[in-house]
């Protein structure tokens, strides 16, 4: 069990693909909202459950997903989510 009193520190793990995780995220968002889907309710359920079925098969995106660590999707959100902020100089929390 991890000590509580240090920080664990998390590893990026690299695949070498021919498509960014943005380019993924933003094909993937755009066949959820072809489809109907909620895009950010579906890409959460997966993020979190690791289930590919949160994501539709149209245009190939659950495949194009699941070529994408779901660290490396997080990552992605979380570097945009936080660039974002700051550019605009929102909560620096």
């Amino acid at each position: 069990m991890a000590e509580l009193n240090s920080t664990q520190y998390f590893s990026k793990v690299s695949i070498d693909t021919d498509v960014s995780v943005s380019e993924v995220l933003k094909s993937v968002y755009d066949a959820l909202c072809e489809k109907g889907y909620n895009p950010v309710s579906q890409i959460v359920g997966y993020i979190m459950s690791g289930d590919p079925t949160y994501i539709t098969n149209h245009n190939g995106a659950r495949s194009m997903i699941m070529k994408v660590e779901r660290d490396e999707l997080l990552d992605e959100l979380m570097q945009n989510y936080i660039d974002t902020r700051l550019a605009v100089g929102g909560d620096k929390h």
